[in-house]
């Protein structure tokens, strides 16, 4: 294949990433993470979020989310997501079917959910006959490109815990939010009182590998929805998380390779060079399709998504030279992601077709 919008998963491996892989990649180490090095690795991630938290590593995306929200559930609990989320419309039913807790689906036109919206599902507290609502999910960005604002998440954060739950983020791409607010992680998760995260890094440049963080929050003392002192629920979180990780068939005995790719990812900010680069490249697709009438860009470009809507007829010819997804086919909605790899030179190319396709149509 060549260059890929389809997905930023579709990109391969930094070469800093893989030599990093080859470097740790000698003797022996004690596995399923128990090792010197991992832990120093793992300290280092702490620290970038701020501290007073425990971060663990899993493979991939899905399982970060599984075994981020199963700490805060049992089986009765209810999850709230947008509508749009990647654990209600991309995960197979993951959560549901591991955590046997239901996804409460919210609207949200432009991926971000609002306080107005979420409360409409802080409903039922003690009612026998229904789910239990217990943690908010929300991604940043979100699946439709866009970006919390500081004060949004914490917003959305001081709601739920006044109603004696739970925020969790789903970052995927958080660097890519980080390097588009202009702002460090820690800023907008941390200290905006976020109760647990996955960390991606697959979609910027890694072979594999993300984490997870929990964050203690000794501060909130305030009762959740069983009753008891939310702290001390998130320190519990933290604790289990390890039997969870290895239930969820999250636990990686060669643990060393996803902290050495995480060591060169944290390393002189390359997570965040990465993520400036395919930033910059949505940002650049999106101004050189500018002038265009036939393609109307229908999303904020806040990270490395860009969503236009389009004539079947320019979609059908341009599949024929790139790859990319179809959002929405009612309306014909598309979805082009650029990586750490995008270049100028792809974006070019791929503007050029647009046009000529364009061109041909209207002869």
């Amino acid at each position: 294949m060549k260059h890929s919008f389809g997905s930023d998963n579709h990109s391969g491996v930094h070469p800093t990433i893989m030599e990093a892989i080859l470097n740790e990649n000698k003797e022996f180490a004690t596995a399923y993470g128990e090792d010197n090095y991992t832990r120093s690795v793992l300290n280092k991630l702490e620290d970038l979020l701020g501290g007073n938290c425990t971060a663990f590593f899993v493979f991939n995306g899905t399982g970060a989310n599984i075994v981020a929200l199963q700490g805060f559930l049992r089986s009765y609990n209810s999850v709230l997501a947008p509508a749009t989320a990647h654990i209600n419309v991309d995960e197979c039913g993951a959560v549901e079917k591991i955590s046997a807790s239901r996804i409460i689906p919210l609207d949200a036109p432009d991926g971000k959910v609002t306080p107005e919206e979420v409360k409409k599902g802080l409903t039922g507290f003690g009612f026998q006959h229904h789910a239990q609502p217990k943690i908010l999910s929300i991604s940043q960005p979100t699946e439709l490109g866009t970006n919390y604002t500081p004060e949004e998440i914490k917003e959305l954060a001081d709601l739920m815990h006044s109603h004696g739950c739970y925020l969790h983020v789903d970052g995927s791409r958080i660097s890519n939010a980080a390097e588009s607010l202009g702002l460090p992680i820690k800023s907008f998760i941390n200290d905006c009182g976020v109760d647990a995260l996955s960390f991606g890094g697959t979609k910027n440049g890694l072979l594999m590998g993300e984490a997870v963080v929990i964050f203690h929050r000794p501060e909130n003392t305030l009762p959740d929805s069983n009753g008891l002192p939310m702290n001390i629920q998130n320190m519990e979180a933290a604790k289990n998380l390890q039997y969870l990780r290895k239930q969820t068939t999250q636990l990686y005995s060669k643990s060393r390779f996803i902290a050495a790719q995480f060591e060169a990812y944290l390393k002189d900010d390359l997570y965040l060079k990465l993520a400036g680069q395919s930033n910059s490249m949505a940002k650049y697709l999106a101004e050189s399709l500018k002038g265009i009438p036939e393609v109307e860009i229908s999303k904020s470009v806040d990270s490395n998504a860009v969503f236009a809507i389009i004539p079947l007829w320019i979609g059908e010819e341009l599949h024929k030279k790139h790859y990319f997804y179809v959002w929405d086919e009612t309306t014909n909605e598309v979805r082009w992601m650029c990586s750490f790899n995008t270049t100028k030179e792809d974006i070019d190319l791929f503007v050029a077709d647009v046009k000529e396709i364009i061109l041909q149509h209207n002869k």
